[in-house]
C-alpha cells in the first residue's frame, strides 16, 4: 500500500524531529559528561543510545514511517548517476573532510547537513517533481547556522567545547525547524 504525499510528509517530520532530539540530548548529555572528565567512550554511548532510544520510541509508536520514508528515498534511484554523484559528494564530502580539517569539524558537519538537504531538495525538486519543504529548510537553516556558529566561536566563547555544543544545537534546531514544519503541514 502506498502512502499518501501528507503521510510521507508527516514521516519525514517524525523523522527529521527525532534527529533534532536525539542530536540536542546528546550534545547536552556530552557536555555533562566532558565537564565530569567521563573517560571517552561515554561519547559513543550517549550518541548511540540518544538515537536508538529516540528512534525505537518513534518507530513503535508509528510502524509505517519506515515504509514512507522509504517510499520517498526511491524517487531518487531514477536519477542519472552524475546527479546521484554530486548528491552524495555533497553529503560526504563536508563529513570526509573532517579527518584533514578536525579543528573545525562542528562547520564541516553543519555544511554536510546543510549541502546535503539543499541538492537533495533541488534534485528531488528538478528531477522527482517533488517539492520537500522541510528539506530545504534544514538544508537553509544549517548553512546559515555556519557563520553563526563561527561568530559565537570567535567572539562570546572562551571553551572550545561549549562552541561545540552550540554548533550541534543549531542542527537540532534546523532539524525540528523541518520536522515541525512537515508535521504540522497541510499538503
Amino acid at each position: 500500500m502506498q502512502s499518501s504525499p501528507i503521510e510521507v510528509r508527516r514521516a519525514f517530520g517524525l523523522l527529521f524531529i527525532g534527529v533534532a532530539i536525539s542530536v540536542g540530548f546528546a550534545s547536552i548529555l556530552s557536555e555533562v559528561a566532558f565537564e565530569q572528565k567521563d573517560p571517552t567512550y561515554y561519547y559513543s554511548i550517549i550518541w548511540v543510545g540518544s538515537f536508538v532510544i529516540t528512534f525505537g520510541v518513534i518507530f513503535a509508536k508509528w510502524k509505517n514511517i519506515i515504509l514512507s520514508i522509504r517510499g520517498r528515498m526511491k524517487n531518487s534511484v531514477k536519477w542519472s548517476s552524475p546527479v546521484k554523484a554530486i548528491n552524495g559528494l555533497c553529503w560526504a564530502a563536508p563529513f570526509a573532510s573532517i579527518g584533514a580539517f578536525p579543528s573545525i569539524y562542528q562547520y564541516l558537519i553543519l555544511l554536510g547537513i546543510g549541502l546535503g538537504n539543499t541538492t537533495t531538495y533541488l534534485f528531488m525538486k528538478k528531477f522527482s517533481g517533488v517539492s520537500n519543504n522541510e528539506q530545504i529548510i534544514v538544508g537553509i537553516l544549517s548553512l546559515l547556522a555556519i557563520p553563526i556558529a563561527i561568530f559565537l566561536d570567535t567572539s562570546f566563547v572562551s571553551n572550545q567545547t561549549i562552541a561545540i555544543i552550540l554548533s550541534m544545537l543549531m542542527i537540532a534546531i534546523a532539524y525540528g525547524a523541518g520536522g515541525i514544519f512537515a508535521f504540522l503541514s497541510k499538503k
